[in-house]
């Protein structure tokens, strides 16, 4: 900009296009004198001249200046039919069997070049969201940290699985729910629930014969026993009824299961992560609704 202005008030007319004070100028003026060893504006008279060495330099600096601007300039603008770049999604398999699919579809439907990576939940913390590995984290947990962010995208009401012709699959009341035997689904292998609290509050106890990091190995267990799954009602139905399995309403009120979905804050302004977000929103939204 200093090559811009032909008269005496050049550095001020600078200062004032930059949102600088003139001594800013000019002290940046000096460094540039320094590292070219050129003098850059000589003063002529009441005016400053660019010498010969800014003149034949004046054009490319204004393409490297323009060619900056280009790169740090933040896109507004994402062209979906020539986006080619592969997310990662971190879930547990009842979202995996009953979300994925949908989204799968959704996402080769609008973006022919985007690859989908799902994978299983661990059974303890990582940083794979804060370094990047995964894009996504769906589930009920919540990032605690300011550095994450976490959006609701609904909730699921809770229900009991067991095989056809359990002996509650007719009556199902709290007494009878504690009395049978129960598998838990845990990543981290706890063996009690919400729910423990509540039958306690009763009176009852209920008793745990197995924990499982998956919805799969529980409902497995649940078509060959009398054991009784207590897990979503809407996000499970596919592979409840994969296993043909029966659902009955909690014999107690209790919350709904939220469905968060979570990601770092360096993703905030990437359009191409917003649409992801979009795409996952609205596929929960419409799974749910069914």
């Amino acid at each position: 900009m200093l090559l811009d202005e032909d008269s005496v008030m050049g550095a001020i007319g600078a200062a004032q296009r930059l949102h600088l004070s003139s001594p800013a100028v000019s002290r940046t003026l000096g460094r540039i004198r320094k590292v070219t060893g050129d003098d850059i504006l000589v003063r002529t008279g009441h005016t400053m001249t660019p010498t010969p060495y800014a003149l034949g330099i004046r054009e490319e600096v204004h393409r490297l200046v323009r060619q900056a601007n280009a790169v740090l300039a933040p896109s507004r603008e994402l062209d979906l039919a020539e986006l080619e770049r592969t997310f990662t999604v971190q879930c547990h398999d009842a979202l995996a069997s009953s979300v994925v699919p949908a989204l799968v579809g959704r996402i080769a439907e609008q973006a022919p070049g985007v690859r989908l990576r799902v994978l299983a939940e661990h059974s303890a913390d990582t940083d794979d969201l804060r370094h990047g590995r995964v894009d996504l984290e769906l589930g009920g947990g919540t990032a605690g940290l300011p550095e994450f962010r976490s959006e609701t995208l609904g909730t699921d009401p809770l229900a009991v699985v067991m095989r056809h012709g359990h002996p509650c699959a007719e009556d199902l009341d709290l007494p009878a729910y504690a009395a049978h035997p129960h598998v838990l689904v845990s990543r981290r292998g706890r063996l009690t629930a919400p729910i423990d609290d509540v039958l306690a509050a009763q009176g009852l106890r209920r008793k745990v014969i197995a924990t499982v990091a998956t919805v799969h190995s529980a409902l497995r267990i649940a078509a060959t026993s009398d054991a009784l799954v207590t897990t979503t009602a809407i996000l499970c139905r596919p592979l409840v009824e994969a296993f043909g399995l029966v659902t009955r309403p909690l014999p107690v009120e209790s919350p709904e299961a939220p469905i968060n979905c979570n990601w770092h804050q360096r993703y905030d302004s990437d359009l191409a992560h917003a649409w992801l977000r979009d795409q996952v929103r609205t596929t929960v939204v419409e799974v749910l609704a069914r």
